[in-house]
């Protein structure tokens, strides 16, 4: 049997770039594989996102190439357009179901989740049949045999599990709590519309510089 092959240990840069790649091949598969300028619009997206970030495009490309070295992003190639085209390789080099990247992708793009949010936010790119369901792959991904995510110990009054992802190696606590000071929670409905005219406007702005290239040229 073919050993699995060990988890990378990622920045922030490179975790968001991957997550965004998980995200969007699921929930805009028809602008899939994606340009630059369309990665540089969903890293920086004002929902769906912890923290918000303001990446220029400059650390998009950087922090592709670096992906690419290790594997896990590749360049697509063919179509009527030239601009060149990023997709992610997760599945590919790691034996997870689509389930399991929707969990994964969450935890990279928001940050620690419970099992609650985690239902409630993963509609888009996979839907749960239970909260039992999510609770099954939680256990999965957190396997000590070899471990994804890892449960974190709960706050003081707390009843539900939290969870983080181990793509950037253990999580610390305290830079979390830090992070929760800052950051105030949308209703999931809200979110989820504001996350899609968000990526509607992001696309326009990629055609519009496309059909800008094209008159130019």
């Amino acid at each position: 049997m073919e050993e699995q092959k060990a988890l990378p240990v990622l920045n922030a840069e490179e975790i968001r770039v991957l997550g965004v790649l998980m995200e969007k091949s699921k929930t805009t598969p028809e602008y899939y594989p994606m340009t630059i300028n369309a990665i540089t619009a969903a890293c920086n997206q004002k929902t769906s996102r912890k923290p918000v970030v303001q990446y220029d495009e400059q650390t998009v490309t950087l922090t592709l190439d670096a992906l690419k070295r290790k594997g896990l992003v590749s360049t697509a190639t063919g179509g009527s357009s030239r601009a060149v085209k990023y997709k992610h390789n997760f599945a590919i080099v790691f034996p997870v179901l689509p389930s399991e990247v929707a969990v994964i992708c969450l935890l990279m793009l928001r940050g620690v989740q419970t099992p609650g949010e985690i239902n409630t936010n993963s509609g888009r790119m996979y839907e749960f049949e239970s909260l039992e369901e999510v609770q099954a792959v939680l256990e999965k991904l957190a396997d000590p045999e070899f471990s994804y995510i890892v449960q974190l110990p709960r706050r003081a009054g707390q009843k539900e599990a939290r969870y983080a992802h181990l793509l950037s190696g253990a999580p610390d606590p305290g830079q979390e709590e830090t992070e929760e000071e800052h950051y105030a929670r949308p209703s999931s409905d809200l979110e989820q519309r504001l996350a899609r005219v968000e990526e509607e406007l992001a696309q326009m702005k990629t055609e519009f510089d496309k059909l800008m290239k094209e008159l130019m040229g």
